[in-house]
């Protein structure tokens, strides 16, 4: 069995407050993008075995949030051994949720092959304790997302006839580096109300806030957003906790343009 796991992006994200273990509260929109790694799951008769390629993987398989996604549903229920084989199109350290969709697209597989009938609501309670993100791809669709990204509720956003432009830059930014200078606190203009709007009126409106940091520890970074708005994006962000970018644009963009601007980049282009 085959399936493609795709990256999200977020169109705008609020760190509002700390917790009390340590973790942050948030209120962020996830929407999901045509960018796709590629996941098969066959059974097997021998050992389980996992492998991964196009990417480099720090830590052992075990540490890896798909083979944490069959031990999960395998101390619970009788799962058959497989062979997961995983190639990799989403970069890492980019803020754009691939290793999470890995992981909920491994769950969703495991659970038809297992024919285990776990519904969509179980599934994104074994998703969540994987990773904060995790459960928006079990369902997959627009959503507003409070508590530490865990908490879904579908919206109607619609991005359809317009153009996105994601740009990764040549960096890594752990999560831990991007909350490091992050002042927590709830926003003058609530996300929930600001996605209603136009596209053309989010400028100004959205954030992200983990730019603020980012951009103090990886100053460079920041010229790709604004080259972005030079080249005439609409609105255009960070996404997650960095570092890749992304654009929205009313008009195709010519992105040969951008790799000229900005050498050995990630730099991808679809119509929504």
């Amino acid at each position: 069995m085959i399936t493609f796991p795709n990256a999200k992006i977020n169109l705008g994200l609020d760190v509002v407050e700390k917790r009390p273990d340590g973790y942050h509260n948030l209120e962020t929109v996830f929407y999901p993008i045509p960018l796709h790694d590629i996941l098969e799951i066959t059974k097997c008769d021998d050992e389980f075995s996992f492998t991964m390629h196009n990417a480099v993987f720090e830590g052992g398989d075990n540490d890896n949030l798909v083979v944490k996604a069959y031990n999960l549903l395998a101390e619970e229920y009788k799962i058959p051994k497989v062979r997961i084989s995983l190639y990799k199109n989403i970069p890492t350290g980019a803020g754009m949720g691939g290793g999470s969709a890995d992981a909920a697209f491994a769950l969703k597989m495991l659970n038809e092959i297992a024919e285990l009938n776990l519904c969509d609501e179980k599934l994104e309670e074994y998703a969540a304790r994987l990773g904060a993100d995790c459960a928006f791809f079990i369902k997959n669709k627009p959503s507003y997302a409070t508590g530490i990204g865990n908490i879904l509720t579908p919206i109607t956003c619609d991005l359809t006839g317009y153009y996105m432009v994601v740009v990764k830059p040549d960096v890594h930014v752990s999560t831990k580096e991007a909350y490091a200078y992050v002042n927590p606190q709830y926003p003058e203009n609530a996300l929930a109300e600001i996605i209603k709007r136009p596209v053309e009126e989010w400028n100004g409106l959205m954030k992200n806030d983990f730019e603020k940091s980012v951009f103090a520890k990886f100053p460079s970074i920041k010229d790709v957003k604004e080259y972005l708005y030079d080249l005439g994006a609409v609105y255009a962000s960070m996404s997650g906790s960095g570092s890749a970018f992304f654009g929205i644009f009313k008009n195709e963009c010519n992105i040969e343009d951008i790799k000229k601007h900005f050498p050995d980049i990630f730099c991808q282009q679809w119509k929504l």
